[in-house]
């Protein structure tokens, strides 16, 4: 029998359980060296065409036939098929990885892998996501073939993530949920330590917008602001005055909160501007705060925008709603990854500011996301998501491809 279906003997730590699926050494090095390519290869969303022809190739050289989105990046791939018996249809399990980087450049120093492409890259951890949704699905296809797969699973490699409202609603579109029961994911975490999960029932994740608003006026002399709109103090008040007012006209409790990231007016220190461009982003924590939120924002740029004589233009882009854990599949999450590891390697998460457009499946399908470590035992650095200097422990493949697998095992056995 093959190294790739053999159950552990171990079952020492709490929670643990004898399951197939563990991840042979051949193949765990294999993932590592596929994640590593991908690192130094990054592509922005939906231009991933070398990192969709590298999943492509891996899983066909497995035997299976993955299937790219219609926009030419991405890919859906089934083991198994969704199929009626006794107790009905059986729906399929879907494993979902997102596959794009970052337009930033790679700060790292001292690795083999950086990335080779400039101001791109997986500063976000996607490489990981896909390298164990890749690495599962490699032995869930064995299993398969050995007939110890109690369900169809679905691989779901996604383009666009970091693209609003994302790429989630590409693969809809595709129908990539047809026919699928429940969804999973994760997404790295640097405040954990690889080996181990984040996990929460409810929201994990917030929702997030872009927003660019556009200030106009005639302009003038900064000797006589009092004979035209004072754009330069328009704009400053819009920037600290809004996203205290807009707190103030929404519960506390739902987090909803304005941040910009960019301001720019004028080019002459005693020439008042004619225009001033604010950007930034609202996140909020509650799905009926984030349904509101539009129009007070647009409400309170108005009014302060009016109260300085200025003309507002605003424009707001919808991005993601908030990432909902539900109860039952967040449960289904905690026993896979006790049963691998012992329930010592769950923890609580908490909700954070993020957003994530695996919020669009969980609209249509129940579902999870775990925030799998990433960080080395013990290193007590300050890291984060975004940077370029951003790292992962890779032994946080080998336990996000036992999470999916044995998730898969214990989903179909309840089914």
């Amino acid at each position: 029998m093959s190294q790739l279906i053999c159950a552990s003997e171990e079952a020492a730590l709490p929670g643990m359980v004898p399951l197939p699926g563990t991840l042979p050494e051949s193949l765990r090095l294999e993932l590592i060296a596929f994640r590593r390519d991908l690192h130094m290869h990054p592509e922005l969303g939906n231009q991933e065409f070398r990192t969709t022809a590298a999943i492509k190739a891996r899983l066909e050289k497995a035997g299976l036939t993955p299937r790219v989105l219609p926009t030419g990046t991405g890919l859906i791939c089934d083991i198994g098929t969704a199929r009626t018996g006794a107790d009905g249809v059986r729906p399929l399990l879907a494993l979902r990885a997102d596959i794009d980087a970052l337009p930033i450049p790679d700060t790292k120093t001292g690795v083999p892998y950086r990335s080779t492409v400039p101001d791109r890259a997986h500063a976000c951890g996607h490489d990981v996501h896909t390298t164990v949704v890749l690495g599962a699905g490699l032995v869930l296809a064995e299993l398969h073939r050995a007939g110890l797969l109690p369900q169809p699973v679905r691989l779901i490699f996604q383009p666009a993530e970091e693209m609003m409202p994302g790429g989630a609603l590409g693969v809809i579109e595709a129908g990539g949920l047809d026919g699928v029961g429940k969804i999973i994911a994760v997404h790295c975490d640097p405040k954990v330590d690889a080996g181990r999960v984040g996990l929460r029932t409810g929201p994990i994740t917030s929702a997030c917008d872009r927003l660019e608003v556009f200030l106009d006026g005639p302009g003038g002399h900064t000797a006589r602001p009092h004979l035209t709109t004072d754009l330069v103090t328009a704009v400053a008040r819009v920037a600290t005055d809004v996203p205290a007012l807009v707190a103030r006209r929404v519960d506390a409790r739902a987090g909803l909160a304005v941040t910009w990231g960019r301001i720019e007016s004028g080019h002459a220190c005693n020439v008042i501007p004619q225009r001033a461009v604010l950007a930034g982003t609202v996140r909020c924590l509650d799905l009926d705060a984030w349904h509101e939120a539009p129009d007070l924002v647009h409400a309170a740029i108005d009014e302060i925008a009016t109260l300085h004589g200025a003309k507002s233009e605003i424009n707001y882009v919808r991005g993601v709603p908030p990432v909902v854990n539900e109860h039952s599949v967040t449960e289904l999450l905690t026993d896979a990854m006790a049963a691998r590891r012992g329930l010592h390697a769950v923890e609580d998460t908490e909700q954070s500011l993020g957003g994530e457009d695996f919020s669009w499946y969980l609209e249509q399908v129940s579902g999870a996301m775990a925030r799998l470590g990433v960080r080395t035992p013990g290193d007590t650095a300050r890291r984060d998501l975004h940077r370029g200097d951003f790292d992962v422990d890779e032994a946080a493949i080998e336990a996000g491809v036992e999470l999916f697998t044995a998730a898969a095992l214990l989903d179909g056995h309840r089914s």
